[in-house]
């Protein structure tokens, strides 16, 4: 099993732009450390049985050891259905139910690679984790979640805000660690943070086909002690943790 090659197929359904350079950014890196990399585009108006016949298929071949899904997906299609019917030990995103159960109970699993890009790249810097004020500003399945459990299993104290999240500022100026990725250009100001706070930005905002973070980069890096850039932060490090979750993904088949 170990001779086995390592096989990355992609499915994107009607890829937009972003989608197109993070499948070029996974295609890049799996070609240069030797794994095999398949892509499928499907069409905008694919039928959902027809995406999850094609998945059930790349289940049972043998060559295939990971599959990934692009997100975003067309509307019609049920996201959390599409992405269940990928067997788990081939969920290289870590993102079917039965790896996020995991997750939630501290077991060994496929971690979601942005989550897991931030907690190496904040080991691989020394930041203290334990005993630490983190506030993220994401709620979701693919960033939000998984990070609150991988954070509390290091011991740190978490809040989780979102859209609704009333006088985010009186809780963000609390915060020792702030890591924000909702997608809003310059959301987080410098009143926002307290100083020699630790400000990570995973958001990602398209602007004339500029990239742009959530928090305004040249304000914020006079009061903060440490700030990811966009791009060239955590991106980077997602690519790596992809790299990684395919391996992983292979040791557990």
């Amino acid at each position: 099993n170990t001779k086995q090659k390592l096989q990355l197929v992609v499915i994107s359904i009607d890829n937009d732009l972003a989608s197109k350079v993070y499948i070029n950014m996974k295609r890049k890196k799996c070609l240069e450390v030797g794994i095999l990399f398949q892509h499928i585009t499907l069409e905008e108006n694919v039928e959902e049985s027809k995406v999850i016949s094609i998945i059930e298929k790349l289940n049972k071949d043998k060559n295939v050891t990971s599959i990934l899904l692009q997100l975003p997906i067309p509307k019609h299609l049920n996201k959390d259905k599409i992405i269940n019917s990928i067997d788990p030990i081939k969920d290289v995103d870590g993102l079917t139910n039965l790896n996020m159960i995991k997750i939630i109970n501290n077991e060994p699993s496929i971690i979601p690679c942005t989550p897991k890009g931030i907690i190496s790249l904040m080991k691989y810097n020394h930041i203290e984790i334990a005993g630490k004020n983190i506030v993220i500003i994401n709620r979701s399945k693919l960033i939000g979640i998984p990070l609150f459990h991988l954070l509390l299993n290091e011991n740190a104290t978490v809040t989780m805000c979102h859209s609704h999240t009333n006088n985010l500022k009186k809780i963000t100026k609390k915060a020792d660690i702030i890591i924000s990725a909702i997608g809003k250009k310059d959301f987080i100001n410098k009143s926002m943070i307290k100083k020699n706070s630790i400000v990570i930005d995973v958001g990602i905002t398209r602007i004339n086909n500029q990239i742009y973070g959530d928090v305004n980069f040249n304000k914020v890096k006079n009061k903060a002690s440490l700030i990811t850039p966009v791009p060239n932060g955590i991106g980077p490090m997602t690519v790596i943790s992809l790299i990684e979750n395919i391996i992983a993904c292979q040791k557990m088949s």
